[in-house]
C-alpha cells in the first residue's frame, strides 16, 4: 500500500482540469493577489490572467508533470476560491463558529474580505438613523452638470459649492443629533409599549429623512443657481469678444478702402499730370517761328 502511494503517474492516464494540487493553488493565489492588489483591487483582464498562468507554470514544484495551466483555467479556479471562501465567512458570521480549517483562508480574507474603496464619491454627511434609512446618494451625484466637463474657471464656483455642502452637512448633523437625544429621553421616559415607540420612531425618522431631503434640495437649487449664472457670464463675454471682433473687422476694412481711394486719387493726378505736359508740348512744336515775327 505504501508503493502504491509512491508510484509516480501514469503518462498515459489523462489528468482532470479541475483538479488542483496544493502548491498549483498556493502559486495562483500569490500570482493573483499581486497582480489584484496592483490594479486596486480591480478586475484582471486577459493579458493579466496569461501572466498568473505563467507564473503559477513557472513554479516547478506546483505543476509538477501536469500540462500547463491556461488563463481560463486559472480565473475559473480563481472564482471556485472565492466562492469556497463566501462559504466559509458565511459559516462563521452565521453562528456556526469554530475555526476554519481551510488553509486558503486567511489569504483570501486579506485580499477580498475587508476591501475599502479606492475613491468614495463626494456626498453630503448625513446624521445616523437607527432605523438604517438614509438618503440615496444619487442625489448628490445629480448636483454635479453635465457642462462640468467644459474647460472653464471654476475656482470660485468650487470653493463657494464646497462651503454651501459643509453648511448643510453641519446643519443636518446638527438636527439630527438633536432630534435622537429626544428620542432617546422620550423612550426612557415614556410608559408606553415598545409599539408607540416604533410608530413615533419611525415617524421621527420619516421627518428627518424629508428635512435631509429639503436641505439637499436647497443645496442643489444654490448650485443650480451659481451654474446659470456662470454661464449667463461665459455668454456675455462671449457678446463682447465678438462685439470687439466686428468692430475690429470694421475698422480694418475702412482702412483698406480709405488706402484704395488715396491710390486712386494719386493715380489720377499723375494722370493729369502728364497730360498737361504733352499738350504743352505739343504746343511749341506747333509754333516754330518766334511771336517777335509777327508783330
Amino acid at each position: 500500500m505504501e508503493g502504491k502511494g509512491t508510484r509516480p503517474p501514469n503518462p498515459a492516464v489523462p489528468y482532470r482540469e479541475d483538479c488542483w494540487s496544493e502548491g498549483e493553488t498556493s502559486a495562483l493565489v500569490d500570482a493573483w493577489g499581486d497582480r489584484y492588489l496592483e490594479l486596486n483591487r480591480g478586475n484582471l483582464r486577459q493579458k493579466h490572467w496569461q501572466e498568473v498562468a505563467d507564473a503559477v507554470n513557472s513554479c516547478r514544484g506546483a505543476s509538477g508533470r501536469r500540462p500547463p495551466r491556461t488563463d481560463v483555467q486559472c480565473k475559473n479556479r480563481i472564482d471556485t476560491l472565492k466562492k469556497k471562501y463566501k462559504i466559509e465567512l458565511g459559516r462563521i458570521t452565521g453562528g456556526g463558529g469554530g475555526t476554519v480549517q481551510w488553509s486558503f483562508f486567511s489569504r483570501l480574507d486579506a485580499l477580498i474580505g475587508k476591501k475599502a474603496p479606492a475613491s468614495p464619491p463626494l456626498a453630503v454627511p448625513l446624521p445616523y438613523h437607527r432605523n438604517g434609512s438614509s438618503l440615496p446618494f444619487a442625489a448628490a451625484a445629480a448636483a454635479r452638470p453635465a457642462g462640468a466637463r467644459e474647460k472653464r474657471p471654476v475656482a470660485t464656483a468650487l470653493a463657494i459649492d464646497n462651503s454651501i455642502f459643509r453648511r448643510a452637512a453641519a446643519a443636518a448633523a446638527a438636527a439630527g443629533n438633536n432630534e435622537e437625544e429626544e428620542d432617546y429621553e422620550e423612550d426612557l421616559g415614556s410608559p408606553s409599549g415598545s409599539s408607540s415607540r416604533s410608530s413615533k420612531g419611525w415617524r421621527r425618522a420619516r421627518a428627518r429623512e424629508s428635512d435631509g431631503i429639503r436641505e439637499l434640495a436647497k443645496v442643489i437649487e444654490r448650485f443650480a443657481e451659481m451654474y446659470e449664472r456662470v454661464e449667463r457670464a461665459k455668454q456675455q463675454q462671449m457678446m463682447e469678444l465678438e462685439k470687439k471682433r466686428m468692430e475690429f473687422t470694421k475698422e480694418v476694412e475702412f482702412q483698406r478702402m480709405q488706402i484704395l481711394m488715396d491710390s486712386q486719387v494719386q493715380l489720377a493726378k499723375i494722370k493729369r499730370l502728364k497730360r498737361s505736359d504733352a499738350g504743352k508740348q505739343g504746343v511749341e512744336t506747333a509754333s516754330p517761328y518766334p511771336d517777335s515775327i509777327y508783330a
